[in-house]
């Protein structure tokens, strides 16, 4: 079983990846995949170049990923060629991530464009969203990464409005409190996820 793990951004995606990697849960994150698809030197990084100019990439070769970040956030047609460029690629090495993890009961996909980009809703059998306010989105992500709140609030609108996320949502866990009232919810669900692969064996 496939568990797509969604939510906007500063809602807790990666703390609650964690806390269900500590499970032993297999964890399989996009923007990981999308870091090493886009590391100094490979092929996709040389893509990006063409697309966007030399001077998206840093001294070193890297990814100026603050910079393509308000490039993209300032141009949409520009985020939709970048989407068209990386995820193809995402969702295949994600494919090939989830095929080597057949023995687990169930896996966890991250994907914080689970509905938005398309081909990724496909990949899950259920689709648990980790929500919190939207004021805490734009606090928690101001503190971590130094974006303005005008930043945040533009990667917000690029994403889907937080009811319609929930809307879509097999399961909820609400984030807006400690970080041991999150772990508490993962391991409800884990125990969840569990017995629910159980009973599908012994059905089948």
């Amino acid at each position: 079983m496939i568990i797509g793990l969604t939510g906007g951004i500063g809602s807790g995606k990666s703390a609650a990846a964690q806390a269900f990697a500590d499970l032993g849960v297999p964890i399989i994150d996009t923007d990981r995949i999308a870091h090493d698809l886009t590391a100094p030197g490979s092929p996709v990084l040389q893509e990006i170049a063409a697309l966007f100019g030399n001077a998206i990439l840093l001294a070193d070769g890297s990814l100026d990923r603050p910079g393509l970040r308000r490039r993209v956030f300032e141009d949409p047609s520009l985020r939709k060629q970048l989407e068209e460029l990386l995820h193809p690629r995402i969702r295949e090495r994600a494919l090939e991530l989830i095929n080597r993890n057949t023995g687990a009961p169930y896996q966890i996909l991250v994907v914080p464009l689970l509905f938005e980009a398309n081909g990724y809703a496909r990949l899950v059998d259920r689709r648990l969203v980790i929500d919190c306010d939207e004021s805490l989105q734009v606090a928690r992500t101001m503190q971590r990464s130094g974006l303005t709140e005008l930043e945040v609030r533009a990667i917000m609108a690029a994403q889907w409005p937080r009811a319609r996320r929930l809307a879509q949502a097999d399961d909820v866990i609400l984030n807006d409190g400690t970080l041991e009232a999150l772990q508490a919810q993962v391991r409800e669900k884990h125990e969840k996820y569990i017995n629910t692969c159980t009973v599908s064996q012994s059905i089948s």
